[in-house]
């Protein structure tokens, strides 16, 4: 029995981990495509084919009998969250990353869960308890981590790692690499990892009532990517002209988009639906911190990216926001479930209570 315990905690282990790798993985890979000249517009326009035939039909064989009927108003919300959750969350990102490093992208995406927490407070799907600990936790979570990103954003700093190339490295990519450095604005990539930030956290508070009326996870997310992959189209229209853009080219390209379809669309979506089945949600997101630590030695080892002092600031503060808010939530549900069972028992109790009370009136009133 223990050693099954064990097992099935190294499991979810080793499955956070590699889901963490595979996160970081991609906003390496999303950089390289970048780099090597893949537009911002067809790159998620073959990530989201690629998502949607991989996720389609296990949709519509593992949720036949789940699938409520679908109406008007129902795919209206799934066009907005498309909009919200794929077409302006990804089309931020890529932005972003266009004129920001990935370790910074990365980081930017650790107040996440504090935006959530802002936005779901607005809308009224969440309270906050000043009084508890919970409550202040949370409230001074959102505070830190929003503190963290505007150091990130107000303060680059000075530079701590740079990585020394050697002769032959810096004969083929010295170029490139300068290149690259003059390409980014750290304000603009900023305004628009804040937009990418935004439009997750939103997609996440406005999906919850939606999964309320149509519980049917896989077919929610292939609606979503159908219409993200529509309005990603649209965009194609007027923003794509040249037909040479669509034509993959190397194997780098071809590498690039199917890591991004099949791993970061696909691989991605189920190791952290069974991470959060087995582990649930706070475990997971807690270690979403490890995330920006692989990407910050990828894109150093791999990139040549230089590691800024700002970056680290912001970073540890956000990520202590991050512990807070997650302590506050846990703490929260902890406490709710047992004034739930409390109540569960003290209900029991008075059942048993007037159970015993009609017994002994019976007893008494019937003959001797």
């Amino acid at each position: 029995m223990g050693k099954a315990v064990v097992s099935e905690k190294m499991k979810l282990l080793v499955a956070l981990i590699t889901l963490q790798f595979c996160f970081a993985g991609f906003h390496i890979v999303s950089r390289v495509a970048l780099n090597i000249g893949v537009s911002k517009v067809v790159y998620p326009v073959y990530r989201n084919i690629l998502a949607l035939l991989l996720i389609g039909p296990f949709a519509y064989f593992l949720e036949k009998k789940e699938r409520p009927p679908l109406t008007f108003s129902l795919l209206v919300q799934f066009f907005l969250l498309a909009l919200i959750g794929i077409t302006a969350n990804q089309g931020f990102y890529l932005l972003g990353l266009t004129y920001a490093s990935p370790t910074f992208a990365s980081a930017m995406q650790n107040s996440v869960p504090a935006i959530t927490f802002i936005m779901a407070c607005t809308l009224r799907i969440e309270h906050i308890n000043l009084v508890r600990r919970h409550g202040v936790a949370k409230v001074l979570g959102t505070i830190v981590s929003i503190g963290g990103a505007t150091t990130i954003t107000l303060y680059r700093g000075f530079p701590l790692l740079q990585r020394s190339l050697t002769t032959q490295e810096t004969h083929h990519s010295h170029n490139e690499i300068d290149s690259i450095n003059k390409s980014q604005n750290w304000t603009l990539g900023c305004l628009y990892l804040m937009g990418h930030c935004l439009s997750w956290a939103a997609w996440m508070v406005l999906q919850a009532p939606v999964l309320k009326k149509y519980p049917a996870k896989l077919t929610l997310t292939s609606f979503t990517c159908f219409f993200g992959l529509i309005q990603f189209l649209v965009i194609a229209l007027f923003a794509e002209t040249d037909p040479n853009n669509w034509i993959i080219g190397s194997w780098e390209e071809i590498f690039t988009i199917l890591y991004a379809g099949i791993v970061a669309s696909g691989l991605v979506v189920y190791l952290q639906t069974w991470c959060i089945y087995k582990g649930g949600p706070v475990f997971v997101a807690v270690f979403q911190p490890l995330q920006t630590l692989l990407v910050a030695a990828m894109a150093f080892v791999v990139l040549g990216d230089k590691l800024y002092s700002g970056s680290i600031v912001g970073s540890v503060f956000i990520m202590l926001g991050l512990y807070l808010v997650l302590w506050g939530k846990t703490e929260e549900k902890r406490q709710v479930n047992e004034a739930s069972s409390q109540e569960e028992d003290h209900e029991a109790l008075t059942k048993n209570l007037l159970g015993d009370e009609t017994k002994k009136a019976q007893d008494s009133e019937s003959p001797v």
